[in-house]
């Protein structure tokens, strides 16, 4: 090794290493200078070159992050800074600081167009605490399909794209993404409406079991009605799914034959009137005269659950919500003076204020507020009277106070309110199950029919006579809608294992009294008519026993042979288990009885209601959201129904 005043005699390299930056430096005969790196490379982080290529001693290091962009030369014994973008030159010197070689940064024009691959990383959540990071790729049409999705799934309004604050919003976060037009976000959306559509459909035409259908209109602001169809299914999982599939403009008048004709094409064009096992509608005459004239159409095919017979199925929540107005039509003058007491203590803030005081002076617990109800909707009826009963010592309290307070409830009043209240909550809770987002299998609505039945005997024997009239009428309107529904409830009531035919001989002889043998009959001839029809669908060509499969079903009735509906039935019902998932056990035992399993995942499929929980209570219909309103009816189908589809992805529950 050579002393630093030590003459090199002969030309050799050597290595400089600082801050992992390597160089190499040619060292030449004594006298000559050395060669340094090429125009491209960079200088030693914390050292400085000048421009006649002599390094200097390294001076303190670098530590601004400003000098990732810029390099440090000395040109005439000054210090300068070279961005490393525009090659633009600024002073250095260390009493300048680097406050200008910020501001420069921060408005240097070649800087933003950096590829911005070299500036990005990607991290990835994995779980369990670990992050993933890797390359980062911007993606112009991917960013165009997330704005897409995310205008679908919350109900965006088009016109975001068009604001100055979401614009702006979107810049800050990635200023290489182009903000798109109105018009070319719709496209954008509906292509990924085709693209889902598509997928659907492909997925029912291959389903292995049967579809059950609901319908419901809707209204928009500009008075045009649209039909909402849903699809309801259990997939080879044996879980139970539902979307909406199309989301129609219906041109007025809405009559049978314009309602029928909608559903129709709906049924052709999906490649859907050979699987739909039933058709749940709301409670009107002109679905009645809709459903006559489809099973009139759909029956030329002999593809229908015996024969059409349970096709039709009114909703359950708005029979539930008839009933109970009915009842409440006949009390309405005894909750009047209630209502209007509720009315005037929250009307304002004021008046709300002083009723707190007086219930707190009374040490009632002010946990919840007065609500006042709204006519069509009878739940709130009910939240109105409960609540109000908590605070029935508040009302003649504050009588002595307000003047203008008149109309006081008296005792008689009030007990009355509580007679209603403890009735309504049956109706109350029963309604919250049949409309609820993640609605039950078939085999629960015949208990929880069979009990407001029960309930409605039992307001028929109580010593109050408005009770009893009440009760009366109630039962009227529960009558005229029971018989249209119930064979599809028994259906599936006999097939829960917990259950079998032992439940229909504990509640039919209270729905029937002596018929209730045969209501028994004609439910257990329904179950095997639909065991019958199964075994013809099954009927393979290719299988050279199928002819024997269905000789042997035909004599049953001659022979001593037992098919799997007679295995079933013989076998013990099971210890009855709140926790107890049918789906799971048809899956599990299914193997045991492979037609009958067939059945129960048509049957369990069915819905019972319409409607979601917010719009069960009300005789109101459904309303489509004031900026979608506006929009082409093609448009808002493909919103609505792509909606339903992207959630059920975002759930888990996709179709593939």
């Amino acid at each position: 090794m050579h002393s630093i005043n030590e003459p090199i005699s002969s030309a050799y390299h050597t290595k400089i290493q600082s801050n992992d930056t390597n160089i190499h430096v040619l060292f030449t005969k004594e006298g000559e200078n050395f060669s340094m790196p090429s125009a491209g490379s960079t200088p030693i982080t914390g050292s400085t070159s000048t421009t006649d290529g002599t390094l200097v001693s390294k001076r303190r290091k670098l530590t601004s992050v400003v000098w990732n962009d810029f390099d440090k030369i000395i040109e005439d014994g000054q210090d300068y800074a070279i961005c490393k973008h525009c090659k633009g030159k600024l002073k250095a010197d260390s009493k300048n600081g680097t406050k200008h070689l910020h501001v420069h940064i921060d408005r240097c024009m070649k800087r933003r167009n950096v590829d911005i691959r070299q500036q990005l990383l990607a991290v990835e959540r994995k779980g369990h605490g670990k992050v993933q990071i890797g390359g980062f790729t911007f993606d112009q049409e991917m960013s165009r399909e997330k704005l897409a999705r995310a205008i679908i799934l919350h109900e965006y309004p088009l016109s975001i794209v068009d604001h100055v604050g979401f614009r702006d919003f979107a810049t800050s976060l990635q200023p290489l993404f182009k903000m798109v037009s109105r018009n070319t976000i719709k496209g954008d959306i509906m292509k990924i409406y085709e693209v889902e559509k598509d997928k659907m459909i492909s997925y029912l035409e291959k389903l292995q079991s049967r579809v059950a259908i609901t319908t419901d209109m809707w209204t928009s602001n500009q008075k045009k009605g649209y039909m909402a169809i849903t699809v309801h299914y259990i997939d080879e999982s044996w879980l139970l799914h539902h979307h909406i599939v199309r989301f129609v403009y219906v041109p007025p008048p809405h009559t049978k034959e314009v309602l029928s004709d909608v559903l129709m094409d709906f049924l052709l064009d999906w490649n859907m009137d050979r699987k739909v096992s039933i058709v749940t509608v709301d409670n009107c005459s002109s679905n009645d005269g809709m459903i006559n004239i489809l099973v009139e159409k759909l029956c030329l095919s002999d593809s229908l659950l015996l024969n059409g017979k349970i096709f039709h199925m009114r909703c359950a929540a708005h029979v539930l919500n008839l009933i109970v107005k009915e009842g409440l039509d006949v009390i309405e003058v005894e909750i009047e003076k209630i209502r209007e007491s509720v009315a005037y203590w929250s009307a304002t803030p004021s008046r709300m204020e002083k009723f707190e005081d007086a219930a707190r002076q009374l040490r009632i617990p002010c946990n919840k507020k007065l609500s006042l109800d709204c006519k069509t909707q009878w739940n709130s009826t009910y939240l109105m009277l409960s609540i109000a009963i908590t605070y029935k010592d508040v009302f003649p309290r504050l009588k002595q106070r307000e003047k203008y307070y008149m109309v006081v409830p008296t005792e008689e009043e009030w007990n009355m309110a509580k007679e209603i209240c403890g009735r309504l909550k049956l109706f109350y809770n029963i309604t919250e199950l049949f409309s609820g987002r993640n609605y039950p299998t078939a085999n629960t609505f015949f208990i929880k029919v069979c009990e407001i039945k029960e309930a409605l005997y039992d307001w028929l024997i109580c010593s109050n006579d408005v009770v009893k009239t009440m009760a009366s009428s109630m039962l009227q309107k529960f009558d005229k809608y029971w018989s249209g529904c119930h064979i599809v409830m028994a259906i599936a009531a006999i097939f829960d294992p917990r259950y079998k035919i032992k439940i229909l001989e504990f509640y039919f002889p209270l729905m029937y009294g002596s018929e209730a043998s045969n209501e028994i009959e004609k439910s257990v001839e329904c179950v095997m008519s639909c065991f019958r029809v199964s075994i013809k669908l099954n009927y393979d060509e290719q299988d050279p026993l199928s002819k024997f499969d269905l000789f042997v079903h035909s004599t049953i009735g001659e022979s001593h042979t037992k098919s799997e509906l007679d295995y079933y039935l013989e076998e013990s019902i099971l210890p009855r288990n709140s926790n107890f998932d049918v789906l799971s056990w048809w899956k599990t035992n299914g193997i045991k009885y492979p037609t009958l399993q067939m059945i129960v995942r048509d049957i369990y499929a069915i819905p019972i209601s319409t409607v979601a929980s917010e719009s069960a209570f009300s005789m109101g219909g459904r309303v489509v959201s004031k900026h979608r309103s506006r929009l082409h009816p093609d448009t808002l189908e493909a919103l609505m129904c792509a909606q339903s589809w992207l959630w059920k992805e975002k759930e888990g529950n996709r179709f593939t």
